[in-house]
């Protein structure tokens, strides 16, 4: 019986480092500014997430389970619900 691994970005960077990437390198190869990538520990970026998930093989809902299912945004409040939409 496996048991699943938890994955965490210490543990991402660790393993990253262990097959001999970098998130720079992993930027470069994907096309993605090095620093744009490095923010995915604060700010979701889909584009990089998926791009870390495939060097690695693993499922971007295991590495970003936070993250993951993506759902709607969320109102704060029903005042601002129509905000930015035309009346028709």
């Amino acid at each position: 019986m496996t048991k699943l691994r938890k994955w965490d970005r210490h543990a991402i960077l660790g393993e990253l480092r262990r097959r001999g990437m970098t998130l720079t390198k992993l930027a470069e190869i994907n096309n993605v500014s090095p620093g744009g990538f490095r923010t995915i520990w604060n700010r979701p970026n889909a584009k990089s997430e998926q791009a870390i998930a495939d060097f690695l093989g693993e499922p971007v809902e295991l590495l970003f389970p936070d993250r993951y299912p993506k759902t709607t945004s969320k109102i704060l409040s029903p005042k601002y619900a129509n905000v930015g939409r035309s009346a028709a």
